[in-house]
């Protein structure tokens, strides 16, 4: 699982599945910085046609924080179109690895990030707001 949470870290978010933009929850707004448990930390913003979501890791924390994976810190590394209210979904790729990935504001503080490799191998990762 480590290596997972190394690629769901660094990993670009892609747009996944072509669906209608939905609507917002108006108390829910992903913009800004959220931390995971380990103290990596990502900030979150509204992009491509205001309703994609985008994500600029800045710190990197853990067992992630490899050489390789650092490079990606200050970058741009999560892009994923908005499926239904409070979820987005595209795929983590990082070199060789790639997962699909689901992003749901589960709060107005808080965000979850589930990949999964295979359509088997799946693991949830909470970021809380700063």
């Amino acid at each position: 699982m480590h290596a997972f949470k190394a690629l769901a870290t660094v990993a670009v978010l892609m747009g996944g599945i072509s669906l209608p933009a939905a609507a917002q929850d108006a108390a829910f707004d992903p913009s800004g910085t959220f931390a995971d448990e380990y103290g990596t930390t990502f900030t979150f913003s509204l992009c491509g046609s205001g309703t994609d979501l985008c994500g600029t890791l800045d710190v990197l924390e853990g067992d992630s924080a490899t050489e390789e994976n650092l490079a990606f810190v200050g970058s741009m590394v999560m892009q994923a179109q908005q499926t239904e209210p409070n979820v987005w979904k595209g795929t983590i790729e990082a070199g060789d690895l790639s997962a699909d990935a689901t992003i749901r504001q589960v709060s107005p503080d808080a965000i979850e990030i589930e990949g999964c490799r295979a359509g088997l191998l799946c693991q949830t990762l909470a970021y809380n707001r700063k």
